[in-house]
């Protein structure tokens, strides 16, 4: 037919596929035939249903419980499968399996998202993309969560659910708040480079194939000589950049709210196969004890003319889901799965998220959802057992340690690959949001960004900024003000001549 997309074929490829199979007949969940299945049992055409019909109670019992509590963050999400190829030898820096040798393959699950809206919420607003990969390598799952920003809002975790609560819904009206949103932001002046990258051209993608993806955090490697460095994961598209301007995104969330997940869905399925070159940057304890600033401060880029970009491998994306529930809604991500030659950094941020994605998994999912095949390792073994949904018992192996009856051993590579590490310093509540927070925004406002890209950043404050209150406005405005004063300028006339235009209506 005609101008249909391979997204709209789904059910006329599966007939297809299927036209030669014998006719199937339909079950309950535990296999038993149905003798109905249009109808309850009911005494008489119009009397009252009976509470023997089992059958039905199979039905409806399943489908009160089809839907898991949607994600509190990342809501609204598309994803798709692939593999990561090795182009370029690290193991000068790293000896995690999955850098091991150029040609190296790994199989790969990437789920692209929104931050702050629910799963209804169109695919054109104004937000920052999720871009998280999870690797089925050699030692288990690799999760690299990441945005399609390099930074973001805050730079300790402890600011985290109040950050998430201000990008959300006033508990009270149930809508988006403004008051709420520029009041935190302007008290949080460490905010101010990510708003920038928020409003500027790149706040809304065309879609996800057409942005870059990033580690955000500061992680850590280790090599097989016990070297430590600091690290940062970049994915460049190779489909270039492209974004939506603002009214045609407003046009196409009322059009259609689905436009990222239909553009990536169709792509694959079409064969033109997207892609991201995967980059590292790198640096040493020495370098990052004389940085200038904190390096590992989720607020701040690490300048590439200092720590350049190091290519590493290829991110291909072949395969769509074959269950968007399955397969994309109930994958889970959590970056403290870590395999060995890849660990943590003092990132604050990253430190709070360590803990916290695990445990919101369990919520979501039941404490097995690591047994979900779309989560599952290539293999595992440890002591846990039971739970809801348990579907490994590994084979009756002892649940505790130490034993006598062949229970598994700690792994000695990963020991070697765990080196100890030595921090000094006094236990206490540091706050940090209010170093120097102007100098990498001013940068990107002043240079990077042009006279054309600055216009259109202010016209995308001033839209929603026009909307909080005027000591909140003042405020802000007086953040932007330290990065630049023409910033500061050009925000305030333009709220101007919106109150103006207000006052004549």
């Amino acid at each position: 037919m005609a101008n249909r997309q391979p997204i709209q074929d789904q059910l006329l490829n599966y007939i297809k596929e299927h036209e030669n199979d014998p006719l199937e007949r339909s079950t309950t969940n535990s296999g038993t035939p149905l003798i109905n299945k249009d109808a309850i049992q009911t005494i008489g055409p119009k009397g009252f249903a009976l509470m023997q019909d089992y059958r039905f109670f199979d039905q409806i019992q399943h489908f009160d419980r089809e839907r898991i509590p949607e994600r509190v963050v990342h809501a609204k999400g598309s994803g798709a499968f692939g593999y990561f190829k090795v182009t370029h030898d690290i193991t000068n820096y790293t000896a995690a399996k999955v850098f091991s040798h150029i040609g190296q393959t790994t199989r790969i699950a990437v789920r692209f998202s929104q931050v702050a809206l629910e799963m209804g919420s169109a695919d054109t607003v104004r937000d920052i993309r999720g871009f998280a990969m999870k690797f089925y390598t050699e030692d288990g799952i690799w999760d690299l969560l990441g945005n399609n920003t390099p930074i973001f809002f805050i730079q300790d975790a402890a600011l985290f659910p109040d950050v998430i609560h201000i990008l959300k819904r006033n508990p009270v009206t149930h809508v988006r708040d403004w008051d709420m949103w520029f009041d935190f932001f302007s008290k949080r002046p460490e905010s101010i480079h990510q708003l920038l990258i928020f409003y500027g051209d790149r706040g809304i993608p065309d879609g996800y194939r057409y942005m870059h993806g990033y580690g955000s955090n500061t992680f850590s490697f280790v090599n097989t000589a016990g070297e430590y460095f600091y690290c940062k994961f970049h994915y460049k598209t190779n489909q270039g950049i492209r974004n939506l301007e603002s009214q045609r995104a407003r046009d196409i969330a009322g059009a259609d709210p689905d436009y990222g997940l239909r553009d990536l869905y169709n792509a694959i399925a079409s064969g033109n196969y997207p892609s991201w070159t995967f980059y590292v940057q790198i640096m040493s304890i020495e370098q990052a004890k004389l940085s200038t600033f904190n390096p590992f401060d989720v607020t701040k880029v690490w300048p590439h003319g200092l720590y350049p970009l190091i290519q590493v491998g290829q991110i291909v994306l072949d395969k769509n889901p074959t269950n968007y529930f399955a397969e994309v809604e109930q994958i889970s991500f959590n970056p403290a799965n870590l395999i060995p030659g890849i660990e943590p950094s003092p990132d604050k941020v990253l430190q709070g998220r360590l803990f916290a994605y695990k445990d919101t998994s369990i919520y979501r999912l039941g404490v097995n959802y690591e047994q979900l095949p779309v989560n599952a390792p290539k293999k595992f073994k440890n002591f846990t057992r039971d739970g809801k949904a348990t579907y490994d018992s590994q084979g009756g192996a002892p649940n505790y340690h130490p034993n006598s009856f062949g229970g598994p051993e700690v792994d000695p590579r990963a020991v070697a690959l765990s080196p100890r590490l030595r921090y000094t310093g006094d236990v206490g509540y540091y706050d940090n949001g209010f170093d120097d927070n102007y100098t990498q925004a001013r940068v990107l406002y002043q240079r990077v960004f042009d006279d054309g890209a600055r216009t259109r950043l202010v016209s995308n404050i001033v839209y929603d900024l026009k909307n909080a209150s005027g000591f909140i406005q003042q405020r802000q405005i007086g953040v932007f003000n330290q990065v630049d004063p023409e910033l500061g300028r050009k925000v305030q006339e333009e709220l101007g001549k919106y109150q103006q235009l207000h006052a004549l209506i």
